[in-house]
């Protein structure tokens, strides 16, 4: 299938991207989590990201609202995803991590207490855009926009739009707030971004095998995170896509967008929102071939990242799959599944949970 390469930076509606053969599953990997990797060649706002303050960490030691997971050896993987495989024996130590993702109202006072600003809110540097006119260079981000009539399946720039002014508070535009919205999860947030938090709040990221180890819930390697069946006593117990993807969201779940954060059951952890609502940043970077080779003792990712789709791009892992996934077209909501994401790249689909060392 030819499909659009979801390689358009942050100017998504201003720059080409790009186009290759590749699966279905392949394509719904890069086009939903809508991380906005670096087209081939295209540099991203790094130089920006590295001269921006992380704020000092709060360093408290405070485990509120996380829970002490055990640690333990489990099977990590799934056969049907190419870059998921082997399914392959892990082994992590007890860690704590957080109840559910960062929401608006905790970021809130992460800005307040730092001034920090996301990638999202910080100018673009016209030389990093070679060709694109200077006033178009308008910090933003990437929104779902649905189109209003069915679509093919085969560009994500039908759906995904670069929106002028969109940031973490601001999650549709300038004209939007999240006054209302402080228990729904923060977005628009880059790697970058989630690791500022991460060190304010006296945390980090997971790796992507405590984020797995912790999404099985002790219940082992199964089709969904919570079971073997989609929709257990025909209800849903996440927040995907119900409909004909991407113009028509029956919203069987309740939501069309984000959910505020323990709207659906919590897993056997007590951890919510594993699967669906918005993509989570992991600290490893992303490889599609390092499952072949990973430790089995406590894996940390590998030492760098490659994407054979991008190789000029800097990816991590994003897992957990969004609001956005669907049988229809992503599947990655499902066990095992990985996303990957540009580091400098955020979408309203996107936010992060947090880890402590035990």
């Amino acid at each position: 299938m030819l499909k659009t390469c979801f390689g358009f930076t942050l100017l998504a509606g201003l720059v080409a991207c790009n186009t290759t053969n590749e699966s279905t599953n392949e394509q719904a990997q890069a086009a939903d989590s809508a991380a906005a990797c670096v087209a081939k060649g295209m540099p991203s706002r790094s130089a920006a990201i590295r001269n921006a303050s992380s704020g000092t960490a709060v360093g408290t030691g405070s485990t509120a609202d996380m829970v002490l997971l055990p640690g333990g050896t489990f099977l990590m993987g799934a056969d049907e995803f190419p870059d998921a495989r082997p399914v392959h024996s892990v082994t992590v130590k007890a860690f704590w991590m957080d109840t559910h993702e960062v929401t608006n109202a905790e970021f809130t006072r992460f800005v307040a207490a730092t001034g920090y600003k996301t990638v999202a809110e910080r100018p673009l540097n016209p030389a990093d855009y070679p060709g694109v006119p200077p006033e178009q260079l308008v910090p933003g981000s990437a929104v779902f926009t649905p189109p209003v009539q069915k679509v093919s399946l085969a560009n994500p720039l039908q759906w995904w739009e670069y929106v002028k002014g969109a940031s973490w508070n601001h999650p549709n535009g300038p004209k939007s707030s999240i006054k209302g919205h402080e228990n729904e999860p923060v977005i628009h947030v880059s790697y970058e971004d989630a690791v500022a938090y991460a060190k304010w709040a006296g945390k980090r990221l997971p790796t992507e095998a405590e984020w797995e180890f912790a999404a099985q819930g002790g219940k082992g390697n199964r089709t969904y995170y919570w079971g073997e069946e989609l929709k257990p006593s025909g209800k849903w117990i996440a927040n995907i896509y119900q409909g004909d993807f991407p113009s028509k969201n029956t919203t069987e779940d309740g939501f069309a967008g984000v959910a505020p954060v323990k709207s659906f059951s919590a897993n056997p952890y007590g951890l919510y929102d594993m699967d669906g609502n918005v993509w989570e940043w992991c600290q490893d970077f992303y490889r599609p071939d390092y499952y072949m080779k990973s430790p089995k003792m406590d894996p940390q990712g590998p030492s760098d990242s490659y994407d054979p789709e991008e190789p000029g791009a800097v990816k991590r892992v994003q897992r957990g799959g969004s609001f956005l996934c669907s049988d229809q077209y992503c599947v990655r909501y499902k066990a095992g599944s990985r996303g990957k994401g540009e580091v400098s790249s955020g979408s309203n689909n996107l936010g992060f949970r947090c880890v402590r060392d035990k």
